[in-house]
Formats: structure tokens, sequence, C-alpha cells
């Protein structure tokens, strides 16, 4: 049989052109992944930077300067410091429960990200119920917690990781339910479609006007979950050595900090999507039509004015976080479970009941 060298050159270039469509495929999708992270990554330095300097402005005292202009590198070289140091493991502890703990507290928030829409459009994963993976994903972090305190042979450690679980459970469900209020009066589950929802009348469209109550429970239950003061009991210093983490060491520790900042990160740009109207211009539209359309133009302009709004409306709610831990004292843990339980799941109950009843009268 004769073959024509014609032929088997084609074929050849066929499958090389197909092979580098795969690549490109791949490397494609794995663009919009890698920008995020490092996307995230930049802000947890700018948000640890901040905390920092806003701390030092509280106290009147002298915050970060020398690494870096204005002390802008001392998260990075404290990181640094951190990835080298030596990685110790407890005597009789279990091994694979306290390596395999940091990894899943930080993985699960990262999971967060994907449905959080920063412009228009500008969306990893539009997802029909993207509000309740986030609330999902984030249950997975307690679990890691608890894993790192029971694997670390510490009694100490262990109560940490039970009292971050207890803490976790009882925020949980109020700020599902406020979540829960929001879907409803959005008429969807999909973080685009809660931001469009509130894009008629600009600032006064917002879902703050109308869950008002929704609003500060879910303020209040982000805090918790993000385990800040005056909810940081489960690494209470004072009460418990630094709870679930008294056992870590090197860049595990520091994954515990990464996680806590992540977490904050997200809970922020939770409350911008759900209840400041994401990338929206907080222009009523009646006003200023032209303005108020400027972040829909498919244009790299309008992206980044949606992502400066989005990122300008995140960083005021993180001020008032961190202006928040050093303005409240901290809670006894029976306090903490009193106000979760007693007060803001009766709250969050009757506000999705008001919510339910004015959307079936409104049909």
């Amino acid at each position: 049989m004769i073959i024509d060298t014609t032929e088997v050159q084609d074929i050849n270039s066929f499958s090389r052109l197909q092979s580098l469509k795969e690549v490109y495929g791949i490397v494609w999708m794995l663009v919009p992944i890698l920008s995020l992270v490092l996307g995230i990554t930049l802000g947890v330095l700018v948000i640890v930077w901040l905390e920092r300097e806003i701390s030092a402005g509280i106290q009147q005292r002298i915050g970060p300067e020398y690494a870096g202009p204005m002390g802008i590198l001392q998260a990075l070289a404290d990181g640094t410091k951190l990835v080298f140091k030596e990685n110790l493991l407890p005597s009789r502890g279990d091994t694979r429960l306290f390596s395999i703990g940091p990894s899943i507290a930080v993985i699960s928030i990262l999971l967060s990200y994907s449905v959080i829409p920063f412009s228009y459009r500008l969306v990893l994963s539009d997802l029909n119920i993207g509000v309740f993976l986030w609330i999902g994903v984030s249950s997975i972090a307690p679990i890691g917690l608890l894993m790192s305190g029971y694997g670390s042979n510490n009694k100490y450690s262990f109560l940490g990781g039970l009292r971050a679980a207890a803490q976790s459970i009882s925020y949980e469900i109020p700020l599902t339910l406020c979540v829960l209020s929001i879907s409803l009066l959005s008429n969807s589950s999909s973080t685009v479609d809660i931001v469009e929802a509130q894009t008629k009348y600009g600032l006064w469209g917002w879902n703050l006007w109308r869950q008002p109550i929704g609003f500060l429970v879910f303020l209040i239950s982000s805090l918790a979950e993000c385990e800040r003061l005056p909810f940081d009991l489960p690494e209470a210093e004072e009460e418990l050595v630094a709870g679930y983490q008294t056992e870590y060491s090197g860049i595990k520790f520091g994954l515990f900090y990464v996680a806590s900042y992540l977490n904050l990160l997200v809970s922020s740009l939770f409350v911008t999507v759900l209840y400041l109207g994401g990338w929206n211009i907080s222009i009523p539209y009646i006003f200023v039509p032209g303005l108020f359309e400027i972040t829909k133009v498919g244009s790299v302009f309008g992206t980044t004015i949606g992502i400066f709004i989005t990122l300008a409306k995140t960083y005021l709610f993180l001020f008032i976080s961190i202006t928040t831990r050093w303005t409240l004292p901290r809670l006894r843990m029976d306090q903490l479970l009193n106000l979760g339980w007693k007060f803001l799941l009766p709250i969050s109950l009757g506000n999705l009941l008001l919510t339910t009843s004015s959307q079936l009268l409104s049909l």
C-alpha cells in the first residue's frame, strides 16, 4: 500500500493544531482563576496593612513603618518569616488531622469567591444557588478548626476547636435566614440577579433600606463567623492560650490568619452584594440615566469602574469591622451563645416571616 506523504503531513498538522487548541483552552480556563487568586492575595495584604495602620491610629501609636514605604510590605515580611520557620508536630497527636485542618479552613473559604460578582457579569461562576453555595462551603471551615484542635493532642486546643464549632453553628443559622430573606426579596439566589434587583433606584434601591433588621443581624453574624472582636473567643489569648492554634508553628500557623482575613474579606464582599448594591453607582436612574448605565458598558473602563465601586463599599465595611475590634470588649461564652440563640435567631425568623408575608401580599 502506498501512503501519500502530503496526507501524512496534513494529519500531523491537524493533530498539532488540535493539541494547541486543547492547551490554549486549558490556559484560558486557568487565567480567570489565577487572576482571582492574585487579586484575593493582594486584597488580604491590603487588609493586614490597613488593620495595623487603623489600629495604630486608634491607639495613638506608630504602626509599621520600616518594611517598605509606610510599612506596606510588613505583611509580606511576616509571611516570608513564617514560611522559613520550623514546622513542629505535636507528640502523640494525630498528624493527618493536624496537617489537614488548616488547609480545609483556607480552601473552603477560597471556594466562596467563585460566586462573587466584582463588576457587571464579571464573576467566575454565576450559579442559580450562588449565595447558598457560599453558606454551604463556608460551613466546612469550622470542621477544619475542630480537626486542628483534636489532632493537636492538647485539651486547650480541643476546647478552642469546640468553641469555634459552637460559635459557627450559633451564628450560621441567623446569617442563613437573612440570606434567605434577600433571596425572597430578589426572587433569585444568584448573586448577579440580587445585585441587578437593586439597580432601579440607585442608592434608594439598596436592600439596606428594605431589610434594615436583616442587615444588622447579618453584620453581627458575619463578625461572629469571622471570629472578630467582640466574638474572638475560639482564639482568646487570655483564656485559651490561642485556642485551636496553640500547637501550630510556621506556615500552618500562618494559614489560620490567612483564613481569618479571607473570611473577613468574603463577608465584606457579600455585605456589598446583598445589601449595598454591588458594583452599581449609587445615583438614582431618574436623575442621571447615562451615568447609571456606565457600569453596564462592556468595555474595560466600565468594568474597572464597577470593580472600584465594589471594592470601595467592601473596604468601608472592613473599616467598620476593624474599628469595632478596638471599641467593644470581648463577650463571655454564655453571652455569645445567648445573643445568637435567644436574640438573633428569633429576630431573623421574624424578619423572614415579614419578608415572606410582604412578597405574598404583593402578588
